[in-house]
């Protein structure tokens, strides 16, 4: 059953994630539970959006919407099981370790003209990394789709160290 007695707003979001300013995607919570969230955006439609590049937005900047709503997703759940809303719960830092199966719909995101839909599912998980499934949508239109991995608190990760020698224990 999804936990959504209010939407969140863009700054309910930002006090949740390390994104600030324009770089926060979201524009609000539509829904959440402990294993999935949806989100929505209108953002990618800015002319100043901080991910265009040679005047586009490419598809592939979609994975950032959803790495944003995985993140308020584990801001949430942590706030939740915290007995608060999340807002006053420190954010464990997350990093976007792998991308897997993911498909681009469309070319551009920018040329989109209706609100975003940004869903996350969460997979499964244990203490220090979670697996997802997100999609980015328009109406019943996907415009892309994938699976994602986010390692957390990844102390072990050290500068120069190679991918395959963490420890993520």
């Amino acid at each position: 059953m999804l936990n959504s007695p209010q939407t969140l707003n863009r700054d309910d979001i930002a006090r949740r994630i390390p994104h600030q300013g324009r770089m926060c995607l979201l524009n609000k919570v539509l829904a959440w539970d402990r294993d999935f969230i949806r989100c929505e955006a209108s953002s990618h439609r800015a002319s100043d959006h901080p991910l265009r590049a040679h005047g586009r937005l490419g598809a592939a900047c979609g994975v950032e919407y959803a790495a944003q709503a995985m993140a308020v997703h584990g801001a949430l759940v942590a706030g939740a099981a915290a007995g608060d809303s999340g807002a006053g719960v420190p954010p464990r830092a997350g990093y976007l370790a792998s991308m897997r199966s993911v498909t681009l719909h469309v070319e551009r995101l920018d040329t989109i003209a209706g609100p975003l839909t940004v869903s996350a599912e969460r997979i499964t998980g244990e203490a220090n990394s979670v697996l997802y499934s997100f999609t980015v949508q328009t109406g019943a239109q996907t415009l892309l789709s994938g699976r994602a991995v986010v390692v957390l608190d990844a102390q072990g990760i050290a500068p120069g160290r190679r991918a395959g020698s963490y420890n993520l224990a």
